[in-house]
């Protein structure tokens, strides 16, 4: 069975720790930590984030390694691919979304993630950018342009829009919710996700986890709005392979 964890912010922090064990639950080997959407804010940005979530994991007494996977030419090292082979989980942190799905497109590091999801053995945990990018189109938070905020992202959930960091969007960009919520695909639905909030599931039940809320935006509405310790269902319907970058 297949085994997320969507977080709207707060990665690498005590409030998920229970999260990350029920995801390891009955899968063996390392949890693999990927700072990849950070890279383009430099070195520093992102080995803080690496160091940050290897703290975390320590601290849990949980078994965690960072690949070094910053640009495409990484997503095709064996070597990487081989540490997917062997781990428990991946958790991918925030950053760029857009830049993140670049990478990841078409690689065989990201093939590799997919099949073993799918098979069960491998669980996946992403925070904002870790999120986000695996909805299509996805956010380019590098761009001021408004035409050129939507770039292709990795289609994992074809029909699903994420909207991480949902309770503070409109204090960065004034009006962000509602252009966000115009861009739900046609049929699909918007998961919007607070900060310090998560759910947890396999795709198709989902459980809320923190201290937001998670809300749900179908057909031109809003439908749902779920609080900690709610179960609810959401079938993500998983795309193909994503092509390659261009």
């Amino acid at each position: 069975m297949s085994a997320y964890a969507f977080l709207g912010a707060g990665e690498f922090e005590d409030w998920h720790t229970d999260i990350d064990r029920s995801l390891l639950d009955g899968r063996s080997g390392p949890v693999l930590v990927f700072a990849t959407a950070s890279a383009p804010e430099g070195d520093e940005v992102y080995q803080g984030w690496i160091d940050k979530g290897l703290k975390h994991y320590a601290g849990a007494g949980i078994e965690a390694v960072a690949p070094s996977l910053r640009t495409r030419d990484d997503a095709h090292d064996p070597a990487i691919v081989a540490q997917v082979n062997a781990a428990a989980m991946v958790f991918f942190s925030g950053g760029n979304p857009a830049y993140l799905a670049r990478v990841l497109a078409g690689s065989p590091i990201w093939r590799r993630i997919r099949d073993r999801i799918a098979d069960g053995s491998l669980a996946y945990g992403g925070c904002s950018a870790g999120v986000a990018c695996l909805s299509d189109p996805t956010f380019d938070s590098d761009t001021e342009d408004a035409e050129r905020v939507w770039a292709p992202g990795l289609g994992h959930f074809p029909a699903i829009l994420f909207a991480p960091h949902w309770d503070i969007v409109e204090t960065w960009i004034p009006g962000a919710q509602a252009f966000i919520t115009a861009a739900t695909p046609a049929g699909g639905t918007l998961v919007a996700i607070d900060e310090q909030t998560a759910l947890v599931g396999d795709g198709a039940q989902w459980s809320t986890h923190g201290v937001g809320g998670v809300y749900l935006h179908h057909d031109g509405a809003w439908v749902a709005e779920y609080r900690a310790g709610d179960r609810w269902e959401l079938a993500m319907a998983l795309g193909g392979p994503t092509p390659a970058a261009g």
